[in-house]
């Protein structure tokens, strides 16, 4: 098994935990100073510590921490060339980690569906290991990327399923709307979301040809599409992904300045 640490269990640490936990392939410690975040991922860890030293006993270090405390962790850690130091840390760069450390360092930008096994993440570095690439393969898809496309890819697939969740909820209240039960029309448009999402994936074939395989001639589906297709859906969402890139340009601007 490979001997993985978390430091920062908060909603991002939290999730890559009970997402090895369900994958069963690691041996973990939690590290954070807030014993009520230790407590609630205690269950699916091998021990729990306050202390980063210990944490910095593992092969692969996952640093989760809110940007501007990475520094002061990076000082408290004291890893070997022989280690992966994981950062998550947004807006942070590979330089500025690989300045304060002698372990090989990757960068990752995750999502929260790493508890379910169905996370999407972007990973750079030089040196990505086969034990990091293992790691991320049991909580879910990954892309590697150079470390220029960090931005993007915080819009893409980290700030991705507020976008997501925000049109699951648009189909869930046109089927209320309709007479369906609350709870039946969100099961209906997740799971709707959840089974195109498996077909992108597993499919050869492009999402332009998967829609036309939907649409029927005079059928439903067309009569949707013809309204999506009318309106400036696509271009709306287009919007929301440039903004959520160009605000985490932003906050690497702003850390780099400090």
């Amino acid at each position: 098994m490979v001997q993985t640490s978390v430091i920062g269990c908060g909603n991002m640490g939290s999730a890559l935990i009970k997402g090895l936990w369900r994958a069963g392939n690691h041996t973990v410690i939690a590290c954070d100073l807030d014993p009520d975040a230790l407590e609630s991922v205690a269950d699916y860890v091998d021990r729990t510590t306050a202390d980063v030293s210990e944490a910095a006993d593992a092969d692969v270090v996952v640093v989760a921490v809110k940007p501007d405390i990475v520094g002061a962790v990076l000082d408290d850690l004291d890893l070997s060339p022989e280690q992966t130091l994981l950062t998550i840390a947004a807006g942070v760069s590979t330089d500025y980690v690989e300045a304060r450390t002698d372990a090989n360092v990757v960068r990752i930008m995750p999502n929260l569906a790493a508890e379910t096994g169905d996370m999407a993440a972007a990973v750079a570095g030089d040196d990505v290991p086969d034990e990091v690439l293992e790691l991320l393969d049991d909580v879910g898809e990954f892309a590697e990327i150079d470390e220029n496309q960090m931005d993007i890819a915080t819009a893409v697939n980290g700030s991705g399923p507020a976008f997501v969740f925000y049109l699951i909820q648009a189909m869930a209240e046109a089927g209320v709307d309709g007479g369906l039960e609350a709870d039946d029309a969100e099961t209906l448009a997740a799971q709707t979301f959840k089974g195109a999402a498996e077909t992108v994936l597993r499919s050869e074939r492009s999402v332009d040809d998967l829609i036309d395989a939907v649409c029927s001639p005079n059928g439903t589906t067309i009569e949707g599409m013809e309204v999506l297709w009318d309106s400036e859906a696509k271009a709306d969402v287009v919007e929301a992904v440039t903004a959520a890139e160009e605000r985490s340009a932003e906050i690497a601007a702003e850390f780099n300045d400090e």
